[in-house]
């Protein structure tokens, strides 16, 4: 008889950040489709969706701080790690040392001390669980404009790895997803500054990454929430340490 492993995650705890994005509202639907309760964070004042919803500046120390204490309370069985900030600039820009501050205080920074809480918190009750991290095709190369956020996603994959071996005496799985160009709502500002910075058209960069994936077209936030969902349950239990692509062929591993 097939020994089917379920994508059921009735009884499960969820925790999503970055959930007023859209890749984040497509995990928190798909998450409480499949029974779990879930929690969500963003620095937007309010979120529509089946989710308990606390705003959290990130940047904020006392806003970390505050959301470790949450975390400690409501005691997740899921983590997926999501939230991010994105911007563009050359190498050679003078004053741009701010925005690598954010840049990497957000996902970077942020996103380890949500990963170690959830961690700590997952050890203590001593009943395994997922943690998803949010890499980027981003983080497997260098990109001439987008330098310190490629940098911050190279540091996703690696503490996904470091941190996988770490837990795995805890049967907690640490992966990590790379999504390519996804259609999300980031993109209006993504493409306004590639047309900044390259002299494009409004909407031709988008065009034409879009075109330039193998399979044709740039995915949706339901493709990467269905990764989600794959690590997040059973159907995934022996793997741990891994990042997969949800790029459409992109980035060849």
């Amino acid at each position: 008889m097939l020994n089917a492993a379920p994508t059921d995650l009735t009884g499960k705890v969820a925790l999503v950040t970055g959930a007023s994005g859209g890749i984040g509202t497509s995990a928190v639907a798909h998450f409480a489709a499949l029974g779990a309760t879930v929690y969500a964070t963003d620095i937007a004042d309010s979120f529509e969706g089946p989710a308990i919803y606390k705003r959290f500046d990130l940047l904020e120390d006392a806003d970390l701080s505050a959301l470790g204490e949450w975390i400690a309370d409501i005691k997740p069985d899921i983590l997926f790690n999501n939230a991010a900030l994105f911007a563009m600039g050359s190498v050679l820009e003078k004053g741009d040392l701010p925005q690598l501050d954010r840049l990497f205080g957000v996902n970077v920074r942020a996103f380890y001390a949500v990963l170690q809480g959830c961690a700590k918190s997952m050890v203590a009750q001593g009943q395994g669980g997922s943690i998803i991290n949010m890499a980027s095709q981003a983080g497997h190369r260098g990109e001439a404009l987008v330098a310190h956020y490629c940098a911050t996603k190279a540091a996703v994959i690696s503490y996904t790895q470091s941190s996988a071996l770490a837990l795995a005496p805890h049967k907690i799985r640490v992966n990590a997803i790379s999504p390519g160009v996804i259609d999300t709502p980031m993109w209006k500002t993504v493409d306004a500054l590639f047309a900044k910075f390259e002299d494009k058209e409004i909407g031709q960069k988008k065009r034409e990454v879009g075109e330039a994936v193998p399979l044709g077209y740039m995915g949706t936030p339901d493709d990467v929430a269905r990764a989600a969902v794959f690590l997040a349950s059973e159907q995934s239990s022996y793997m741990t340490a891994q990042t997969i692509g949800v790029d459409g062929g992109n980035v060849l591993r």
